[in-house]
């Protein structure tokens, strides 16, 4: 392993992406420590504390490093720009302009994501504009309590307007950041960025659930992380291979095709998307729980669908995560398209025939391998949360998901670096 370290500052072109994405990380956690104008410091470290109770506003505050309960510069983090990205994937599905978009190769990719950017500015707008009112003595529903902390203690239009344009820049700056590491760093610029944040709050969450349960609890937690570490590996590597034989055709005087290749289905074709997706439509009727007119539903919220160790939230968000889970896969892979593409290049599934019959074949397995993967996502998101609620540990709940991005990214990084010293006859990571 140390060998294969030192190869990638062999190879001078690696070295400088590695140490790019270095230097980009290290701007980031900048300006997540700088907070905007005209807040209260002090209010600051009241919101701090109340984050770690989880809820709304620490699923939010993973995301971002910790930013944005500094309501910091880049206090909005990456969210904004992964809304947006979900957002645009969804509606290819329907819009028929974006559809083809998606069809026109790299210049319909390179519009794809221009409107992806333009909407990305438009939820930050939104999003800074939220928070600030929520943050000024407002802030029950996204803290999941009745808290009124105020971090805008002066409130008016100037000031406030000051605030939405400073975070909006800063989340226009991280997008910024993320495609620059992408375009001349190692790996996607997005995933990188999250997966600093969430490794970042791993050892202020495994030291407060050591202070809150003991010694015995928090050896069983990193003994329970380990075993998810070995099952998250060996699930993100797992795939279902389907060969697609070419047949052979003579153009000229040259035969082409006759070759035999395989389409990869992974078990986990979603990645982290669903528990996203699960996160935020359970944090709809919390934040719909301060106009609601019902008492007994806004107890209902706030003592169960705020509180990530209640068995009702950790059952629900189950639920939420299989659903979604099938939602994204049938939005990422469409088999009347690959069968088509399959069938336009001459190519066909041994045994099974072209067109329909290819697609029913695709569907079929695609079905079947989203089941396990689904409940895999689960299961490693939500069984932490069970022990510690067993444990009556509300610290740091959400440390399956933080494994779960912690270690795919790092999987697919590590490919990028292995295929890249491969290339120059180094010694890899992977064997």
């Amino acid at each position: 392993m140390l060998s294969s370290l030192t190869n990638i500052f062999r190879v001078p072109d690696l070295r400088n992406k590695v140490l790019f994405t270095l230097f980009v990380i290290a701007l980031y956690q900048l300006g997540a420590n700088v907070p905007v104008p005209f807040i209260d410091l002090h209010a600051v470290a009241q919101l701090e504390q109340q984050a770690k109770a989880g809820g709304v506003l620490g699923f939010l505050n993973l995301f971002s490093g910790g930013a944005l309960t500094r309501f910091a510069v880049f206090g909005l983090g990456i969210m904004p720009y992964i809304t947006s990205s979900i957002i645009i994937q969804l509606l290819t599905t329907v819009i028929p302009k974006l559809e083809e978009w998606r069809d026109q190769g790299a210049v319909g990719q390179r519009k794809l994501t221009q409107a992806t950017r333009y909407l990305t500015i438009g939820l930050a707008v939104m999003q800074s504009t939220g928070l600030a009112y929520a943050f000024h003595g407002r802030g029950g529903g996204v803290l999941g309590t009745n808290s009124s902390i105020d971090l805008i203690p002066h409130f008016n239009v100037p000031r406030v307007a000051l605030i939405v344009i400073t975070l909006t820049a800063g989340t226009g700056f991280v997008m910024w950041l993320g495609e620059l590491i992408t375009q001349r760093g190692i790996g996607q610029g997005m995933s990188i960025i999250i997966f600093a944040n969430v490794v970042a709050g791993i050892p202020a969450g495994g030291s407060a659930i050591l202070a809150e349960g003991g010694s015995f609890e928090f050896a069983a937690i990193v003994a329970l992380a380990l075993l998810l570490l070995v099952a998250i590996v060996a699930v993100e590597q797992g795939q279902r291979r389907i060969p697609v034989t070419f047949a052979k055709r003579v153009m000229g005087r040259r035969m082409y095709g006759g070759q035999s290749t395989y389409i990869p289905l992974k078990v986990n074709q979603a990645g982290v998307i669903p528990i996203i997706f699960a996160s935020s439509m359970l944090y709809i009727p919390v934040l719909l729980s301060n106009v609601a007119p019902w008492q007994a539903l806004r107890r209902f919220i706030n003592n169960d669908l705020t509180q990530p160790t209640s068995f009702v939230y950790i059952a629900i968000y189950g639920l939420l995560i299989i659903a979604f889970t099938y939602f994204y896969v049938a939005i990422q892979f469409d088999p009347h398209q690959q069968a088509d593409i399959i069938r336009k290049q001459g190519g066909y599934i041994p045994g099974i025939r072209p067109g329909p019959p290819t697609e029913r074949y695709l569907a079929g397995i695609l079905q079947r391998i989203t089941l396990p993967g689904s409940v895999f996502l689960a299961v490693v998101a939500l069984l932490p949360s069970v022990a510690l609620s067993l444990w009556h540990i509300t610290s740091y709940p959400f440390f399956g998901t933080t494994l779960l991005i912690a270690v795919g990214v790092a999987l697919e990084t590590m490919k990028q670096i292995d295929s890249q010293l491969m290339m120059r006859n180094y010694e890899g990571f992977l064997k």
